[in-house]
């Protein structure tokens, strides 16, 4: 009886004592923030400085997309014609004097580049590359009970570091964490799935416990899943020792009988909750988002998911968010999977470097097929101050973390260790001092005496491909490892290496049908295709001509248009048109899918111009969101939904021929009509993928109607826009949520009296806000407009431009007001609630 009650006094103390704590304890480190730009003198790390004078600002941030853009930025317009420097961010904090005791951790999900962190003037690291996450450990300088300072230096100086815009600052989200001295550690739990079928699945828990106190522990360990509805469907528990100051791996099995699997169409995940117990205490709780399933990719059927084939309908993506920039937001990424959900897109490539957190939870809910992707080069450089600089000390490290936080992610299939390396070549020879930096010796390697031969007769570039994969097998065996090649020659060294699991060329679809012939173990898919060249409105004719800019890719390109026709008739000349590509993806099934460059337009590389072009051409929906005419050539091939999709405008010149295309599926053909008289019916014949009508323009309606047996399916016109006479604004979400980073991506065009949209309207458009928002940003999709994107301003570009609102985290009324001159002003309102 005594014992009983030792033990009721012992647990009644420890509840007392966590009262109103979060035994896993992760806040939003975002708010309230203090920043400057600055030279490379100022050191603003001591508790003691002055930063009053300082821009208050809430994370993350960009300070890059601010600027106006500029030929002369040393980033160049390649990198986006933004500028670099070097930023100081400083944040005073209290952690609440009952916290002694326990942890505090710092996240950083991103910081570009070159930061170093400091807690109440002590150094804790740095980390250059800008788009690693990391944690630092800051209990030992933590002042509890009294004001604590961190502070953050970002160096962006030297330029140029990036072929594309990489942004500048704190550009993702970061958290403090409070956590008992028992508990997960940083991405503490490993899940896997050995075994899957109707009746029952398997799931193997991985779980890393840090043990923090100065003695040894017995740990419980409880594994809890829950489906989808918030009931428990299996569990399992034991015990282990952890030695003080260690951390101690422990697996375990559940069983989930009749599993739910994830899928592109229903993907979905279970939660598993980690609790950890010492002496009868809870000490820790994690959680874990888990999806159930299975896949493979076989050399002749391509990917196969839950024992299904599944084409991968996938495109590329740069991290920015357009008029946002680098800086996160977890809605702006979702309207951006959302309009690519909505084209029948099932995969995304993170191009070319490791993804916010964000997008991978969001591709887990949502149900696309992700490449996950490390490194834009290895120890040879493409841009003079780029990553390469710290490769050899940090890409063992950086590529370790990247597995590490990412493995869990039902959405992740394909790890890629790196994209168009200079090392593919053999006149890009790695010396043996490059070798010793980065720590690749063939000795590190538990490797046969054969293979070491072998590897040896390969030579360097191989040895480094190896080493990189191990350390992903090391860390996660159960996906395959690729690489994004361009160099499609059968002595490619990273071919040659054997460390691929899989063969991904960049471009050469020529090669596509053969492949299994020169690699028939190696399953095969386009890591990056198409590379077409549009502006959104802009139409050069006659449609069936080709434009390939430029010439090669090692030769200078002018043209005065500083545009790209939107029929599908322009692309560079390593690629193709969207088109020719699909056609062959679509027809082989060895080819287990592609992903298209690219699914959005992106800042930088302005491929086939540059200055004064300042953003890229190759998106299939403009930087603005605005979807380009081929986006609906996908949806007719990609989704189930009808699709019936005429273009271009209806505003030209009398008597001008002009080219009529028409996207669609099921259906047997489809018939035009001006001003109600035919023209025509078409029909895709053999491979086709679209019908065309040449005719001579005249104002009115033009009206296609598909049918199927004869039947109607769907009808579609375009009418001639009258004088504009009104602005019409269109949110994508009348209502948001009062939570400080929701936003409201509202369309702007001007329409005549009968309510038709003028497509080639060019006004400037202004906008103010009032009540619980602001404007974050504006946007047209125009590759050449050099005004800010942070201006509450934008011209019309080919009639349509984009404004920005996010909330103030109160509720309310967000009344956005547009006024053109010489037309009566227009105003919407989004709820923030």
């Amino acid at each position: 009886m005594k014992k009983l009650h030792l033990l009721v006094l012992v647990l009644t103390m420890y509840s007392l004592s966590v009262a109103g704590k979060e035994l896993h304890d992760v806040q939003s480190f975002n708010q309230n923030w203090k920043f400057t730009l600055a030279d490379s003198t100022l050191n603003a790390s001591a508790n003691s400085y002055n930063d009053n004078s300082w821009r208050s600002l809430n994370l993350p941030h960009d300070w890059s997309i601010e600027s106006d853009f500029g030929k002369d930025f040393p980033a160049s317009p390649g990198g986006g014609a933004l500028p670099g420097g070097l930023g100081w961010y400083r944040k005073s904090f209290t952690v609440d004097k009952a916290e002694a005791g326990r942890r505090v951790y710092i996240d950083f999900d991103g910081v570009y580049r070159n930061s170093e962190v400091w807690i109440n003037g002590t150094s804790v690291g740095k980390r250059p590359y800008g788009y690693i996450s990391f944690r630092y450990d800051l209990t030992p300088y933590i002042r509890f009970g009294e004001q604590n300072v961190i502070a953050v230096k970002v160096d962006n100086l030297k330029q140029p570091n990036s072929r594309w815009y990489s942004g500048s600052g704190i550009f993702r989200n970061v958290w403090l964490t409070i956590l008992n001295p028992v508990h997960v550690d940083h991405w503490g739990t490993y899940v896997t799935t050995p075994q899957i079928n109707a009746d029952s699945a398997t799931i193997a828990i991985q779980t890393t416990i840090k043990n923090d106190e100065n003695k040894l522990r017995t740990v419980r360990v409880e594994q809890l899943l829950y489906d989808a509805q918030g009931l428990l469907v299996s569990k399992a528990s034991g015990s282990f020792y952890v030695n003080p100051g260690t951390s101690h791996q422990y697996l375990q099995q559940i069983v989930v009988k009749k599993p739910l699997l994830w899928n592109i169409e229903n993907p979905y995940q279970y939660k598993l909750v980690t609790r950890t117990h010492v002496l009868f205490r809870p000490t820790d709780e994690y959680v874990t988002q888990v999806g159930i399933r299975s896949f493979t990719f076989d050399v002749k059927k391509g990917f196969i998911l839950n024992g299904k084939r599944v084409k991968i309908n996938g495109v590329c993506n740069h991290h920015d968010l357009g008029a946002l920039g680098a800086a996160v937001n977890t809605r702006a990424i979702e309207r951006q999977l959302q309009i690519l959900k909505d084209m029948g897109c099932n995969g995304i490539r993170c191009s070319h470097n490791p993804p916010a957190p964000e997008l991978l939870d969001l591709c887990d809910k949502m149900g696309f097929i992700v490449m996950d992707e490390a490194f834009d080069m290895w120890l040879k450089k493409k841009v003079t101050y780029d990553y390469s600089l710290d490769f050899p000390e940090w890409h063992e490290r950086d590529l370790t973390d990247l597995i590490v936080r990412d493995r869990n992610h039902p959405s992740v299939f394909i790890w890629s260790i790196g994209n168009e390396v200079g090392e593919q070549w053999g006149e890009a020879k790695i010396d043996d001092t490059d070798l010793q930096k980065a720590n690749v010796q063939l000795n590190n390697r538990k490797i046969s005496e054969s293979e070491d031969t072998k590897l040896g007769k390969l030579g360097k570039n191989a040895l480094l491909t190896r080493h990189l994969a191990d350390i992903v097998k090391n860390v996660d065996p159960t996906r395959p490892v690729s690489a994004a090649c361009n160099g499609t020659d059968d002595k490619n060294p990273l071919f040659l290496s054997g460390a691929l699991d899989m063969i991904g060329f960049n471009y050469h679809e020529g090669e596509y049908a053969g492949i299994t012939k020169r690699y028939p173990d190696k399953p095969f898919f386009s890591s990056e295709s198409v590379s077409a060249l549009q502006t959104r409105g802009f139409y050069l004719m006659p449609s069936d001509s080709m434009n390939i800019w430029p010439e090669s890719w090692d030769k200078p390109f002018f043209n005065p248009l500083q545009k790209c026709s939107a029929y599908d008739n322009s692309h560079a000349p390593w690629g193709s048109t969207h088109e020719a590509t699909w056609k062959i993806v679509k027809k082989y099934d060895h080819i287990a899918g592609q992903y298209i460059w690219t699914g959005f337009d992106y800042l930088g590389e302005p491929t086939p111009y540059w200055w004064p072009s300042r953003s890229s051409y190759f998106g299939i929906i403009d930087l603005a969101g605005f979807p380009k005419d081929v986006y609906y050539m996908y949806q007719s091939e990609w989704t189930n939904k009808d699709v019936l999709y005429i273009f271009p405008h209806w505003n030209w010149k009398a008597g001008q021929a002009v080219d009529v295309w028409a996207y669609y599926n099921n259906a047997d053909e489809v018939e035009l009509y001006l001003n109600g008289q035919s023209l025509g019916k078409r029909s895709k014949a053999g491979d086709d993928l679209h019908v065309m009508w040449r005719i001579k323009y005249e104002p009115g309606t033009l009206k296609a109607v598909s049918r199927k047996n004869g039947k109607e399916v769907l009808t579609r016109d375009i009418k001639t826009a009258g004088v504009p006479a009104s602005i019409r604004m269109i949110a994508d979400r009348p209502e948001i949520t009062a939570d400080g980073k929701d936003l409201s991506f509202v369309t702007v065009e001007l329409i005549d009296k009968d309510g038709n949209a003028y497509p080639l309207a060019d006004q400037l458009v202004k906008f103010t806000v009032e009540g619980e928002g602001a404007i974050v940003g504006t946007d047209n999709g125009d590759q050449n407009e050099h005004a800010s994107l942070k201006k509450p301003e934008r011209k019309l570009f080919y009639g349509k431009c984009l404004a920005i609102v996010q909330n103030t985290g109160k509720p309310g009324k967000i009344v956005l007001k547009a006024s053109v001159e010489g037309m009566p002003a227009q105003e919407i309102t989004i709820v923030s609630k």
